[in-house]
This record gives structure tokens, sequence and C-alpha cells, in this order.
């Protein structure tokens, strides 16, 4: 079969997922334009076509729209194709796969539980390199000095945004489009 790619509909935006005979290798998230979207999965995955998704995409695909729509899901079912990526970073998203929804570490935190204490910065170059958003929840984990760093895969939606949709914003603050979604309420009238 080879590599494939579709792209799917959520509430935030089109979605794309790449996957190889194996299981799934990447997932983009909506950047402001699906044409956006499409460009980034190409610069990083050329060789793929585009292709009806297998069952195992499918399950992927299932979970993504139910999280971005603040629905619990779980990727236990779903296979990884983890080709290429290095054993210390598969050592990361193992980790973070196992943070609850809802629940946020730090890079220091990570690397202590991997017994790599002096690993802050790999840790943090492994989060950079997440080919995987959500599948691998790289949002749990939240910068000491409270930067968010962006994702390349995460696309336009926030780390912010990400983690209100699972329950976590108070933790996080509110963001801006959902101070604007708070200014732009109807207002009553008497």
């Amino acid at each position: 079969m080879g590599r494939g790619y579709t792209i799917f509909d959520t509430l935030v935006g089109r979605c794309g997922i790449v996957w190889s005979d194996v299981g799934i290798i990447g997932v983009q998230l909506p950047e402001t334009r699906e044409i956006e979207t499409r460009r980034r999965l190409f610069r990083q995955f050329p060789e793929t076509r585009e292709l009806a998704p297998p069952p195992n995409a499918e399950s992927a695909i299932d979970a993504i729209v139910m999280i971005l729509r603040g629905q619990p899901a779980d990727f236990a079912d779903v296979s990884l194709d983890m080709t290429g990526i290095t054993p210390f970073n598969q050592r990361v998203y193992d980790y973070i796969r196992r943070i609850p929804r809802s629940e946020t570490r730090e890079p220091g935190e990570i690397a202590a539980s991997l017994h790599a204490t002096g690993a802050f910065y790999s840790v943090a170059q492994a989060l950079a390199k997440n080919p995987l958003p959500l599948i691998v929840p790289c949002h749990r984990v939240l910068a000491a000095n409270g930067i968010e760093k962006a994702s390349p895969n995460r696309g336009a939606i926030s780390q912010r945004r990400l983690l209100s949709l699972e329950g976590a914003g108070a933790q996080t603050g509110m963001t801006l489009f959902d101070a604007l979604l708070a200014v732009d309420r109807p207002r009553a009238t008497h």
C-alpha cells in the first residue's frame, strides 16, 4: 500500500493524517487555510498520496475529531509507525501518551521520570519534533517559563486552546479566543 494521507473535518478546521503499512506516522492539525495544512504535510511527507484511510487511520481520525470537540478519546488501539524517530524521542512520546487528560507536566519532570535528569533540552527538542500531535499529546507539556512553544504540526490551534478543550483551562488561563467569545455573547434585554 505504501504511504497515504487524507484531510478530514473537525470543529476547529481541516486536519491531515499520514499513515504507512505499519501505522500512523504523522498528524497535522489545522492551519488557517486548508492549503497550508496540505503544504505542511507535503513538506514533511512528500512521498505520500491521497487515499481513503485504512481502518487504523479511521480510528485515529475518529479519536482526533472527538478530542477537538472536547470529548475524551483513546488512541490505545491505534498503531503507530515510529520508523525514523530516535529511541530517546520514542521514550519521551511513550511517557507523554500516559499523561492523563487535563493534566500537565514540565520537561524537567519528564526527563527525571526517564532517568535522564540533564536531558531537559532533549525533551524540549523531542516535543518540537513531535509528528503526532494529540496522539502524542505534547500540548500537555508546559514550558517551565510559561512560554508556549509551537509544535509545527499543531497548526494554528494554540496549546492553551487544546488544554481548555480537555478541561485544563483553569490551569492555563483564558485564551484570546475564549475572551473574545465572552465579550461577544448576546446581552439580555429587559
